[in-house]
């Protein structure tokens, strides 16, 4: 059987407190979590990404941003682990302000992207540029908050297309 070659993956519900970062067989490992064992996020680096870490920094334990020495441009990875649809509508935007926040950390000419679970099914048709034809199933509250984030955000939501 082949082995899986990941240079960065992204990982959700962790579930570490705390924030911190180790190596694990070469790779590295940064991830941020809160003071219970709920929640928690990390990026895992394979050697070559870890040797472009630069510096990262822990938001909460749903968002962490990490800025990768790279050229022509920088990457920003801000991964997240969004609120489910249970959560109450003030966590959803505490959720948004912390991304708010992890984009502080980066400047406007890296190239960014945003990675993780952010909850949400955002429907299987196109909109604008930011939803593509391969969505999945009927837009939910948390998936309308997300698409218009990324409308506003100029971003798009790449599994969608």
């Amino acid at each position: 059987m082949d082995r899986i070659k990941l240079n960065i993956l992204d990982l959700a519900e962790v579930r570490w407190t705390r924030a911190g970062s180790m190596k694990l067989g070469g790779k590295t490992l940064i991830y941020s979590g809160g003071q219970t064992h709920e929640r928690g996020i990390g990026i895992l680096f394979n050697v070559t990404m870890a040797k472009s870490l630069g510096r990262w920094c822990p938001i909460s334990d749903r968002v962490v941003v990490a800025k990768l020495v790279a050229k022509p441009l920088n990457l920003g990875i801000i991964q997240v682990y969004a609120p489910t649809s249970d959560s109450k509508d003030v966590e959803v935007e505490k959720f948004y302000e912390e991304i708010e926040k992890a984009k502080g950390y980066l400047k406007s000419q890296d190239i960014i992207i945003v990675m993780g679970d952010f909850n949400a099914k955002v429907r299987d048709e196109r909109i604008e540029d930011v939803v593509g034809p391969s969505g999945i199933g009927t837009v939910n509250v948390r998936g309308s908050r997300l698409i218009e984030w990324c409308q506003i955000n100029d971003f798009i939501i790449t599994n969608t297309w």
